[in-house]
């Protein structure tokens, strides 16, 4: 009887404002199951319920971000029922949802590549930085299954359909370069680079005005499934709602004064 492999950790650390979460899993390059995607999940919601965690930065440990569901997994799984199998998916999917709903803004880090359902977690964060020459895959035609993780829904957002087509019915890699090039991908750095990168953007984002982000990531969600008239009206009601608060008084007071606005203190004192 082959011994279990270890399910991936998620390591969680902080740095001022910014939660780093780091992805664990030395023997499957980073893969993920149902116990990653709860801890990655409870992780997530308890950041966004903090407001001393400005942004969050999403990276994977030994040279990769995440190979996905672990093969040998997947071919255990064929034991389980259909209820069994469905919870799983149900909790992946869960995971993924609560990336999107979080209203502080994750950054993925992506070292070495993303595959399968860990190209689906990367591209539920806000904001992708890539290693030059990281390999995206969306491997599951080619044991013979289909995407999850809502990878589809995701890459059709932001890229044509004949390369979306490419990449879920091949299984062909794409680098980072060429996603950047579509803007699926925000930057790409140096090899070993992507962490730092990263946490240069999150620093920047965890000093600003967090309510009014996560307000604007309630628009760009809503967005894509709104006529303009619908998207006019929500906007309409974040920005009035939002010239009355702590962070418009201090961001007009500091545009005006010609200083940077400080908002940290103001969480600070809120909380």
């Amino acid at each position: 009887m082959s011994t279990p492999i270890p399910a991936t950790k998620v390591h969680s650390e902080r740095d001022g404002n910014i939660l780093m979460l780091s992805l664990d899993g030395p023997e499957t390059r980073n893969s993920i199951s149902p116990p990653t995607y709860r801890a990655l999940q409870s992780q997530i919601i308890t950041a966004g319920e903090d407001p001393q965690v400005g942004a969050i930065v999403l990276t994977g440990l030994n040279g990769f971000f995440s190979s996905g569901g672990n093969i040998n997994n997947l071919k255990e799984s064929t034991k389980l029922t259909l209820a069994e199998v469905a919870g799983n998916t149900d909790a992946l999917n869960a995971m993924i949802l609560t990336i999107r709903a979080c209203p502080t803004p994750v950054i993925a880090a992506v070292e070495g590549g993303a595959a399968g359902a860990g190209m689906s977690l990367a591209l539920a964060c806000d904001m992708i930085v890539a290693a030059a020459g990281a390999k995206f895959v969306v491997a599951y035609v080619k044991v013979g299954l289909t995407p999850d993780g809502g990878v589809t829904h995701f890459l059709s957002e932001g890229l044509p359909r004949q390369l979306v087509s490419e990449m879920c019915l091949t299984g062909a890699p794409v680098e980072a370069e060429r996603l950047h090039s579509f803007g699926v991908v925000n930057t790409v750095v140096p090899a070993g680079e992507t962490r730092a990168a990263a946490a240069k953007i999150a620093a920047r984002m965890a000093v600003g005005a967090v309510g009014a982000m996560a307000v604007i990531k309630s628009e760009i969600a809503a967005a894509p499934h709104n006529d303009l008239a619908t998207q006019l009206v929500l906007e309409a009601r974040g920005i009035n709602a939002a010239r009355f608060g702590d962070e418009a008084a201090e961001g007009l007071a500091a545009f005006l004064e010609k200083r940077a606005p400080d908002f940290a203190s103001k969480r600070k004192k809120a909380s």
